[in-house]
This record gives C-alpha cells, sequence and structure tokens, in this order.
C-alpha cells in the first residue's frame, strides 16, 4: 500500500505520437510492470529472471516510505485507449555529501523504457524531469551509472549532457 497519498496525481503529462505519456509516483499495483520492464533485456533477464514478488514488495516499501527515494513510472495512453499500462520507470533518490562543499546529488537509476515505445522521446521526458526535479531540491549534481555494454543508453545520456567522467566499480555482496 503506497504511503504517497498523491501518487496517482501525475508530475508529467505530454502529448506523444499516437497518445499520451504520464509520469507519476509508482504504487505497489505497478510492481508487475516494472520488473517485466528491468527484466527486458539480455542484462535484466539474468538480474531479473526470478517470479519471487515479497524482495520486490519489500524493497517497494522502503522506497515509497523515504522522501529521498522517488520510484516513477510512465503511462502511455494510445488515443482511443482507457487503459494506461505501465510502459516505462525509474528510480530517483537524493543523496547529501560532505564533498562539493556539502551539497545534495541525485542519482537516477534503473531507466526503462517498453522495447515498443522506444525512440518516441518518452526516455527524453522522464530524465529532463528528474534533472528538473533535482534541481528544484536543490541538488548540484546527477549522477547515473550504465553497464558497460549498453552503447546505445551511453549515446542517449551523452545526448542529454551527462559525461562519462568517472570510471565506476561494484562489489555484490
Amino acid at each position: 500500500m503506497t504511503t504517497n497519498p498523491g501518487a496517482l496525481t501525475p508530475l508529467l503529462t505530454a502529448d506523444v505520437d499516437g497518445g499520451t505519456f504520464r509520469l507519476r509516483h509508482a504504487v505497489s499495483a505497478d510492481l508487475p510492470g516494472i520488473v517485466a520492464l528491468l527484466a527486458d533485456g539480455s542484462l535484466g533477464a539474468v538480474r531479473e529472471g526470478g517470479h519471487e514478488m515479497a524482495p520486490y514488495e519489500r524493497a517497494f516499501e522502503a522506497i515509497d516510505a523515504d522522501p529521498c527515494h522517488l520510484l516513477v513510472v510512465g503511462e502511455y495512453v494510445p488515443v482511443g485507449a482507457a487503459n494506461r499500462p505501465v510502459a516505462a520507470t525509474f528510480q530517483l533518490s537524493f543523496l547529501p555529501g560532505i564533498s562539493r562543499q556539502g551539497s545534495w546529488r541525485s542519482q537516477i537509476e534503473a531507466v526503462r523504457v517498453a522495447g515498443s515505445l522506444r525512440g518516441q522521446g518518452l526516455g527524453n521526458l522522464m530524465v529532463g524531469w528528474a534533472i528538473d526535479e533535482s534541481r528544484r531540491r536543490g541538488c548540484t549534481l546527477m549522477q547515473l551509472t550504465t553497464h558497460k555494454t549498453r552503447t546505445a543508453a551511453h549515446r542517449f545520456y551523452e545526448r542529454l549532457g551527462f559525461d562519462a567522467s568517472h570510471e565506476g566499480m561494484k562489489l555484490t555482496l
């Protein structure tokens, strides 16, 4: 159950080719659609291959309860359609830091758009909203990681002004 009473209020509404795209806070009922988006693709198929929803539900509850973390979904509504399936998602986190003179930064991750809707500018709309929200919250930097094999994603983020300034490292625990 969502603790955010405004979860279904659109954060952004845009007319796109053939329909309307809306961003809103995710609710627990969105989890199957979010997991399906995360599992789409070669990397996600390995990482998100299980069908057990309990870990996702626990993560959702933690994200939803913390105002420094947002889980956002995008709904695409074709002209003349009534339903609004989850067509896109991302997580946006706000992190305080000591470096950069004590500035806040945002981190965007798990950015996904349904394969059938890619190339329509939905990713631009989502990341643009996230950048604006980060600025609104006083962040001085937005960061992200993307797998080295996702070269199309690298080009996408570079077009939006991101700079591959650091080499990221991870340790699986």
